[in-house]
């Protein structure tokens, strides 16, 4: 799954580095995402794979590292399953 979400990193965040180089907890924003490029992460991880993130994980938190983003990913699936 962190292969996917460093893929739709890549395509969508606009970041100033590889995202390749980043370890899991690296914080996305301080590396250059902006607020307005998260969103676009967001909508193309929905798409990416196939879920749909509620308003109650609409958070910066959320977004903030490509561990973060997997928890949450891993968060909804298990949800889904119930």
């Amino acid at each position: 799954m962190n292969d996917q979400i460093r893929q739709v990193l890549s395509d969508h965040a606009r970041l100033p580095v590889d995202v390749q180089t980043l370890d899991d907890d690296a914080d996305l924003y301080e590396a250059g995402m902006t607020s307005h490029a998260s969103v676009n992460v967001m909508i193309a991880l929905e798409d990416a794979l196939d879920l749909e993130f509620p308003d109650a994980m609409l958070k910066r938190s959320v977004f903030a590292s490509v561990a973060a983003i997997a928890e949450a990913v891993t968060a909804l699936r298990t949800a889904a399953i119930r």
